[in-house]
């Protein structure tokens, strides 16, 4: 019995058990596949299917009559990339479909499987050990998969095209095949290297192309990189763990890419050109010749190329540049009968980030587009916002029609379509579940008193959600704040009566490329939580955040410390004026990953702000975070090291007059603990107090229920302990 929110918040993994996730639409419409695990407390995860003409949902696999699913008996790779996706759940967490969705593969503990989606008849499947990211082809006769460093391929159909065999055999059988090796050991075929994973938003490093024929696969050799040891201190007598890990300033991994034809061809393709550092993504479907997407090492310009398939000629269809940096925008590009679809940051539309067809702008002046969804005929579905705190569904004319705006209720919607039919996900404000409706895209719209227009649904119209009811609700106050209008969310105590005075505990993520202030219900509910110890809870997003246009964004260039502490005490300093119960004398700072590296710097470069601070996984060194995300906003630190001397905390030790407390986890990859004990002992050099909390075993997302219930009971208690005493002296 969950009887306390933490508890609760942990045991229900951040209340994602028992809510649908990964949905994907059949291309005919008909099928709704999602996964889902069968409880609120149940963190295993099925994979289902829904008709959306009578909403009945089936259970197509159920990893507890399948075997074992525990973590401790996944793939080091699976392991990894689930780090990387931040996934906290077990069983099925990915899964792949053929284009007529009569079958679904899935890995399960190491082992392959299939479904027939139609019977839901599940198959072990004969493949090699640790089996890792498997991919149907889309006519249903291979799945290609991952084993160690290995592609290898799994043929389903007798006489199917892999080294001219005879495929499964006449009882159905399947045979399995070496597709790709290699004798180096730091070499692997098919996997996303860490940059591609961590930092570009690319999990996978191989795609079937359309007529199931061929590959394109990455080999990635990482020989170039510097060798990190993660060792467990709580367990001396187990090695360390090897990481190769690409620092700010020193070499990436070798990402080479390959057409692999079933018959065995290979061929090589010079997708660099001698000019581009990363492959950001690959993008292979039925409109067209597989396109490339390209940066080089400055991230200053995406080349968008096209493959020719006969030649293995790489051409440049299409470039954007921009001083700083281009960002990667969700579903751009993406092809139309009308041509090129990209999103860009056009500084001479407004300060915008569009839609553009053929370097066109389409959107409208006052939006800021965040993804592109879909597209049918003559119209683009959009993710859009116009508020920096909302995002909405959008239909975007390609042919001058007006644009069309599908939601309306406050919150985070986006959607994943397959023929006319419509999964619209939404995160609203006022609900703690999100809701997963079924809608048939232009088909009897309706025109609500708003503006928006509603597309027809069907009935019964929605997945059904079975995550938790929290213990509590969120209830922040949206403000802009100071001259910046800086967005950002109160939460007060639930019995405050706006007068007695609260210490205030600011709560941001603050970095670029992340934003906290949306209009959801869940996100909010730890802020809540804290407020409702007795602080006034302050989330503000700074500079650097998204959803307010390209100029707010790239203000953090060259220097990712003062902007954003700046903008959180603007907004402090602001809402203490129209809140004057917030006391400035008590105030504390708490955050994760880029907010625990504010939080220190808060209390390192302005003590006489912040009584307090809880910085978790700091970074406190750029030098030590890796490649792309760092030079992103920082530039190379052998061409631009002023900027890192701005931005690092190491030298800032001195500085500290304030309690600080930093939480790390021993066994994180990502923010590795060298950050916290090079921070720690910089203090002690420097005679500055200071608490380290080390957590043994614990990755950066920290998934293990006791610690996620227990880091929040004990931050609470630091932070009223040390702000208390603020008060009192």
């Amino acid at each position: 019995m969950n009887t306390t929110f933490p508890r609760q918040y942990a045991a229900t993994r951040r209340f994602t058990m028992g809510a649908p996730r990964t949905v994907v639409v059949s291309k005919d419409g008909t099928q709704v596949f999602f996964l889902r695990s069968q409880s609120c407390d149940d963190p295993v995860l099925c994979l289902w299917v829904l008709d959306p003409q009578t909403g009945s949902e089936q259970l197509l696999a159920d990893p507890s009559v399948l075997g074992p699913s525990e973590d401790a008996d996944l793939p080091a790779a699976e392991l990894a990339r689930r780090e990387r996706a931040r996934e906290s759940a077990n069983g099925i967490v990915s899964y792949s479909l053929d284009r007529a969705a009569q079958t679904a593969v899935f890995a399960l503990g190491g082992s392959l499987f299939r479904v027939n989606t139609a019977t839901g008849t599940t198959t072990a499947l004969h493949a090699s050990n640790d089996v890792y990211d498997p991919r149907i082809s889309p006519d249903g006769n291979h799945v290609a998969y991952i084993s160690g460093q290995t592609l290898r391929l799994t043929c389903l159909a007798k006489g199917c095209l892999a080294h001219g065999g005879d495929g499964a055999s006449s009882d159905g059988a399947s045979s399995d095949i070496l597709l790709k090796d290699d004798e180096h050991a730091l070499v692997s075929w098919g996997r996303a290297e860490f940059i591609a994973a961590e930092e570009m938003s690319r999990t996978r490093g191989y795609w079937w192309s359309p007529d199931s024929d061929a590959l394109l696969a990455t080999r990635v050799d990482e020989s170039p990189l510097e060798r990190r040891w993660i060792s467990d201190p709580a367990h001396p007598e187990r090695e360390p763990n090897e990481v190769r890990y690409p620092a700010a300033g020193t070499a990436n991994a070798t990402v080479d890419l390959a057409l692999v034809k079933l018959d065995g061809q290979q061929s090589t393709i010079d997708w660099r050109e001698g000019r581009f550092e990363y492959l950001a993504n690959v993008k292979w479907d039925t409109s067209g010749p597989p396109l490339l997407l390209r940066q080089p090492r400055n991230q200053r310009s995406l080349s968008i190329a096209e493959l020719d398939l006969q030649t293995l000629a790489v051409t440049e269809v299409h470039q954007i540049q921009d001083e700083h940096w281009v960002e990667l925008v969700p579903g751009s590009p993406t092809r139309s009968t009308h041509g090129l679809l990209t999103i860009e940051d056009r500084s001479d539309h407004l300060d915008n980030r569009v839609l553009c067809l053929n370097g066109k702008v389409l959107s409208p002046s006052d939006a800021q587009v965040r993804s592109i969804v879909a597209v049918q005929g003559d119209e683009a579905l959009v993710t859009v916002s116009t508020d920096p705190t909302e995002i909405h569904l959008v239909v975007l004319s390609l042919v001058g029609e007006p644009p069309r705006q599908l939601t309306d209720q406050p919150g985070v919607h986006h959607a994943v379509s397959g023929g006319t039919t419509l999964a619209i996900i939404s995160s609203l404000a006022d609900q703690s579940q999100t809701s997963t409706s079924l809608h048939r895209w232009g088909a009897e719209e309706v025109k609500g008193e708003s503006g928006t227009v509603t597309p027809a649904s069907f009935s019964p119209a929605s997945i059904t959600n079975l995550a938790e009811e929290p213990l509590l609700k969120a209830k922040p106050t949206y403000l802009r704040l100071g001259q910046s209008e800086l967005n950002a969310a109160l939460f007060l105590p639930q019995d405050h009566d706006g007068k007695t005075p609260l210490p205030v505990l600011m709560d941001p993520y603050g970095g670029p490329h992340a934003q906290r202030v949306l209009k959801t219900q869940n996100s909010h509910l730890v802020s809540q939580w804290f407020a409702n110890q007795g602080f006034a809870v302050l989330v503000v997003d700074g500079r650097g955040t998204p959803g307010r246009g390209p100029k707010f964004e790239r203000a953090v260039w060259g220097d990712l410390a003062q902007p954003v502490l700046d903008d959180q005490i603007e907004a402090l300093d602001a809402a203490a004026a129209s809140y004057p119960f917030l006391d400035l004398g008590r105030v504390g700072i708490r955050g994760w990953s880029f907010g625990g590296y504010l939080s220190a710097l808060a209390v390192l470069r302005r003590p006489d702000r912040f009584q307090a601070a809880v910085a978790g996984a700091p970074v406190t060194s750029w030098r030590l975070y890796d490649t792309h995300y760092t030079e992103r906003y920082l530039g190379h630190p052998d061409t631009y090291p002023e900027n890192y001397e701005r931005s690092d905390l190491l030298d800032e030790a001195a500085g500290l007059g304030s309690p600080l407390l930093i939480i790390h986890g021993l066994a994180d990859d990502n923010v590795v603990a060298a950050h916290t004990l090079l921070l720690s002992s910089a203090l002690l050099a420097a005679g500055r107090q200071h608490q380290v909390l080390p957590l043994s075993g614990v990755t950066h997302m920290t998934p293990q229920a006791v610690v996620a219930e227990n880091l929040l009971l004990l931050q609470r208690d630091f932070l009223q302990d040390h702000l208390a005493a603020a008060r009192d002296s």
